[in-house]
């Protein structure tokens, strides 16, 4: 059995070639020649032929009588992978034999198959293959192969690598960046060119790409040739199987009676897609309409239509479509929205009459919700005022009502009041608002055909258009007081900070409920502070504090820097106009006609005073009359006597 040998210096990788000893393999051997014999004749005339090519190592023989040598297999030293691996050329002899040890005579090798051609010496002629790599003859013989140690183990030794490859495949002799490492089960290796690639795997580059478009059989249409592979198409305009001859046809024309009859049926599809569509449309149409009419119903519609035919002035207006509003505000779309009140979202629209109204959808669709919709229509129709909000009209066919008002572009008094500068609204316009205010809730509680309560007066739903000028709003949770009756139990409804403190303990709604909050409108507008939030040093809310720094003649603590700057004598009239109204008992609370009338007095001294009419002397005495440090009895008797009067 052959010895493992180091290889040259440039590889750390080396061979062993193990054989059986001629004694006992012999017999083997006629066994297996006899098992080919029938084909030995057709070898030995491929194997005269020399099998040149890829795969031959250079400056090193590569034939020997007519047989080709490749790497691993060589003739001169360095030019073999190891011992195992070298082979004899015998030129003495005509024509030269190249001979495995003294044994055998090699007659081809075949690095595609792994495989060398032998013949025997011995009066052995039959041909013999025998793999390089990879064919038992029986335990005794073992395989050839490459392995990181170079040689083979035994049965019984480890083996450095598994069953694939070596664990150091750095090592391996697979040289060719196109080749791959194939394990044997019982340890080695051998090495294969890629698919696609032939060569010799076991030299730099040895692997050289196949151009399968060269070769017969492969393509007989459009080639191209790709690494390790290729690509094979029908020409442009005709289809079918490249690979095959005669594969890639012209499409078919379709016939004239087939032609004929994809035109009739087209035809009759069409006709049943166009009689289904307009079905379809109809059956959605007649739903839309049925949907739009309960939803008319459920939002008491018929009720709502009775109330308005009482006038026939406002009937017709009144009612809007549905698809009026949708096309006003572009399907309710979200850049139209101005903002949200208790009872709903605000769009910006504009009617066909090219009129821009506010449309307000209510957020909920519950009964209360509905019902309170219902209430404000039903007020906001009957009120004319120019300091309240204009009701356009109102849609029922959604399932969420909608109220149509005109347009106020200015936002509201809290906006305009409740700033982050140092200046807010100036003192003469917030005389004006609370005049224009209190104007407008005294026609709710005396003028109006049937006294109404408001019930949710708060800076937020004061709106005020481009000139500044009050319009009252969100009439939701208003309620009609019966003339023969001073107030009505109801469910508590209103903003915090606002609420009439009477009216939130018993539940007793009147007219008076409405006098607290405007005074409290007095005080946010005297103080730039915030009902809701407000909180002092000691926990007290807005009001209470306000009426004790009344109380102790210090009122100059609370009240708004500009207010102090900008105002005269007449802030003292107002604030104690303002404490008046925010009494803890509500019948020692004045009438909103008698806050109204109180205010326009005072106004009117204001206006006069500040006219070119008076001397500076006639100022300095209504200045000094109404002194802010002159807080007492006598002055809140004399606003008392006024406002009886």
């Amino acid at each position: 059995m052959f010895e493992a040998m180091p290889r040259p210096a440039s590889s750390t990788t080396t061979v062993t070639v193990l054989l059986p000893s001629w004694s006992w393999w012999w017999p083997l051997l006629l066994v297996v020649a006899a098992a080919v014999v029938a084909d030995a004749d057709a070898d030995a005339d491929a194997a005269a032929q020399p099998q040149l090519g890829m795969g031959l190592r250079p400056n090193c023989s590569t034939t020997c009588g007519g047989v080709s040598v490749p790497y691993p297999f060589g003739i001169d030293p360095g030019c073999h992978l190891g011992e195992s691996f070298r082979l004899t050329c015998n030129t003495s002899l005509k024509p030269p034999l190249l001979l495995l040890r003294k044994w055998f005579q090699v007659m081809n090798i075949s690095l595609d198959d792994s495989t060398v051609r032998l013949t025997g010496l011995n009066h052995i002629d039959t041909p013999l293959m025998v793999p390089i790599l990879g064919l038992n003859f029986g335990y005794q013989l073992q395989e050839w192969s490459v392995t990181s140690t170079g040689a083979v183990p035994g049965p019984n030794e480890g083996r450095p690598g598994n069953a694939t490859c070596p664990y150091d495949l750095g090592t391996t002799a697979c040289h060719s960046r196109h080749s791959t490492c194939q394990g044997l089960s019982i340890g080695g290796y051998i090495c294969k060119c890629d698919e696609g690639y032939q060569g010799n795997p076991y030299l730099s580059d040895g692997c050289q790409d196949i151009d399968e478009c060269s070769l017969p059989g492969k393509c007989f249409s459009n080639c191209t040739n790709l690494p390790g592979g290729y690509w094979c198409q029908c020409p442009e305009g005709t289809i079918g199987d490249p690979s095959t001859r005669d594969g890639c046809v012209k499409p078919r024309d379709p016939n004239k009676g087939l032609t004929i009859g994809l035109g009739v049926g087209s035809g009759a599809m069409l006709l049943f897609l166009v009689l289904s569509i307009t079905f379809t449309i109809y059956r959605i149409l007649t739903r839309k309409k049925r949907m739009r009419r309960r939803c008319f119903d459920q939002n008491h519609g018929q009720l709502l239509q009775q109330l308005v035919y009482q006038r026939a002035d406002i009937s017709e207006r009144m009612i809007l479509t549905l698809d009026e509003l949708e096309k006003a505000t572009n399907n309710f779309d979200k850049a139209r929205e101005l903002g949200g009140g208790g009872h709903g979202t605000v769009y910006k629209g504009i009617l066909s009459s090219l009129h821009v109204v506010a449309i307000k959808k209510s957020k909920i669709v519950i009964q209360r919700e509905i019902d309170e919709f219902i209430n404000e229509v039903v007020i906001l129709s009957q009120i004319n005022h120019r300091n309240v909000v204009k009701l356009h009209g109102c849609c029922l066919e959604a399932e969420v009502p909608l109220l149509v008002y005109e347009f106020i572009s200015n936002g509201t008094l809290y906006n305009h009041l409740h700033v982050e500068d140092l200046l807010s609204l100036p003192w003469k316009d917030r005389v004006r608002i609370a005049v224009e205010t209190a104007r407008a809730l005294a026609y709710l509680h005396s003028l109006a055909s049937m006294p109404i309560i408001h019930r949710d007066i708060k800076s937020p739903n004061i709106l005020l258009d481009d000139n500044l000028t009050v319009k009252l709003s969100d009439f939701g949770a208003s309620r009609y007081i019966p003339v023969d009756q001073t107030g009505l139990d109801t469910a508590v409804q209103g903003t915090f900070g606002y609420l009439d403190p009477t009216y939130h303990s018993t539940g007793h709604l009147t007219d008076k409920s409405d006098v607290y909050s405007f005074g409290v409108i007095l005080v946010e507008l005297l103080t730039r502070k915030k009902p809701v939030s407000y909180r002092s040093l000691e926990g007290h809310g807005l009001i209470n504090h306000f009426a004790s720094l009344l109380s102790e003649d210090n009122l100059v603590r609370i009240l708004d820097p500009q207010v102090v700057k900008e105002a005269g004598g007449e802030v003292i009239d107002i604030a104690l106009l303002a404490a008046m109204c925010v009494k803890s008992v509500s019948k020692e609370r004045p009438t909103m006609r008698q806050v109204e009338m109180t205010l326009e007095s005072i106004h009117a001294a204001k206006e006069y005073y500040a006219s070119s009419d008076i001397t500076e002397e006639s100022e300095e005495n209504y200045v000094r009359v109404n002194d802010m440090s002159i807080i007492g009895g006598t002055n809140e008797d004399t606003l008392q006597a006024s406002i009886d009067y």
